[in-house]
């Protein structure tokens, strides 16, 4: 099963440093059959001006993942990290019992990042933070393994069956991504355009897939992120 989610249909804020879109119900947009896909609960969609950010806020029993498109994110905590990632980058805060966090833009120009939250398999884990500076090359034409459980093979680890995987896809290239039995996965068409199973989506549009595998053919340079979990009952 494919569904497609046109950009155009999602949840939108701007509130001049930030502007966003809102894949689920977050905030202001609140759609009672738009709440979560699976244990994928929120997808932001982020642009934040140079020189401002989310100042320091509480968060827990959630495990959080930020995603840089464009720019440069600092992220500072209380429990004694501080650390900046740019483009290609993922950063990760299991918020557990409870933690305090900042995200910030000290550049001069807009950054743009995709903030993700993910339901763990528990509450009450132990706060921990981590990033992850990936080499961008190594999802040219084909899927780097970014996230996974704690037993799987990626190099960020998180408390729950999930997998993430980016994928930069040359101009008129393909390259397909099983769905099993038991799966299903939300893909983020970050930028650039294609057509997945003869299905066309733009820059910033999404696709929930259920138990069915995909083919991606690039209609210009797309860049991809995709969440794999385990399907909802």
């Amino acid at each position: 099963m494919l569904r497609k989610i046109e950009n155009g249909n999602m949840g939108r804020s701007d509130l001049g440093w930030l502007k966003s879109i809102f894949h689920f119900s977050f905030a202001d947009y609140y759609n009672p059959r738009n709440i979560n896909f699976g244990v994928l609960r929120v997808i932001n969609d982020d642009i934040i001006q140079g020189g401002t950010g989310f100042d320091t806020h509480p968060h827990r029993d959630m495990e959080i993942i930020s995603y840089v498109i464009d720019g440069e994110l600092t992220h500072g905590d209380s429990i004694g990290n501080k650390n900046t990632i740019t483009r290609g980058h993922v950063q990760y805060m299991s918020a557990g019992t409870g933690v305090y966090h900042s995200e910030y833009n000290y550049g001069d120009d807009p950054g743009r990042f995709l903030q993700i939250w993910i339901l763990p398999d528990r509450k009450g884990h132990k706060p921990n933070y981590g990033d992850y500076r990936f080499n961008w090359d190594e999802r040219r034409n084909n899927w780097l393994h970014m996230v996974s459980a704690k037993d799987g093979d990626a190099p960020v680890k998180v408390n729950q069956d999930v997998n993430f995987y980016s994928l930069e896809l040359e101009k008129d290239r393909e390259i397909s991504f099983p769905v099993s039995a038991g799966r299903q996965a939300y893909l983020v068409q970050i930028e650039g355009t294609s057509a997945i199973n003869n299905i066309n989506l733009e820059d910033r549009d999404a696709l929930e897939i259920v138990e069915e595998d995909i083919l991606i053919k690039s209609a210009a340079v797309s860049h991809i992120l995709i969440i794999e979990m385990k399907k909802e009952d």
